[in-house]
């Protein structure tokens, strides 16, 4: 199992786009996960990044690192956003490596602390994340807001 950034050679770059899409977007937003994904592979160090976990070679999980996670809290940053495990690789610890790997990707970057928005219980306060603060998404939906600081 390893974890890779998706770059613009990336072996699995369509197959990345259409991951991530696959799990978060909806029929009619596809190009947004595109649009993003295809820009984020010109710049360096700057976020946004994408990265898969593969397996054998095939993606069995992702995760991203944003500037904002479409919420109102648009003055924190960087943003854990998109983790996302294969059904037959939960419970086995893979989600954790994601999250660490974030959180190390983030302390690489420079950022001190790392934050996510989500409404799961228990899952990210298992894994030491804190409660943060309440943000609101673009619906007006009240989100949990955690943070963690970087490794």
């Amino acid at each position: 199992m390893k974890i890779e950034l998706i770059t613009k050679d990336h072996i699995f770059l369509e197959k990345g786009i259409a991951y991530f899409w696959k799990q978060w977007g909806s029929e009619s937003n596809f190009d947004f996960y595109k649009d993003c994904i295809e820009n984020s592979l010109s710049i360096d160090n700057a976020l946004p990044k994408f990265y898969l976990m593969i397996e054998k070679n095939t993606i069995i999980g992702s995760y991203a690192l944003l500037t904002n996670d479409i919420i109102s809290r648009q003055d924190l940053m960087p943003w854990f956003a998109c983790l996302y495990v294969d059904k037959a690789y939960r419970n086995q610890g893979v989600a954790k490596k994601l999250l660490t790997h974030g959180l190390n990707e983030s302390s690489k970057k420079g950022y001190d602390t790392l934050y996510l928005c989500t409404d799961l219980e228990g899952f990210y306060e298992n894994s030491g994340w804190i409660y943060y603060a309440t943000g609101y998404n673009v619906n007006g939906d009240k989100t949990k807001i955690y943070s963690q600081k970087t490794v």
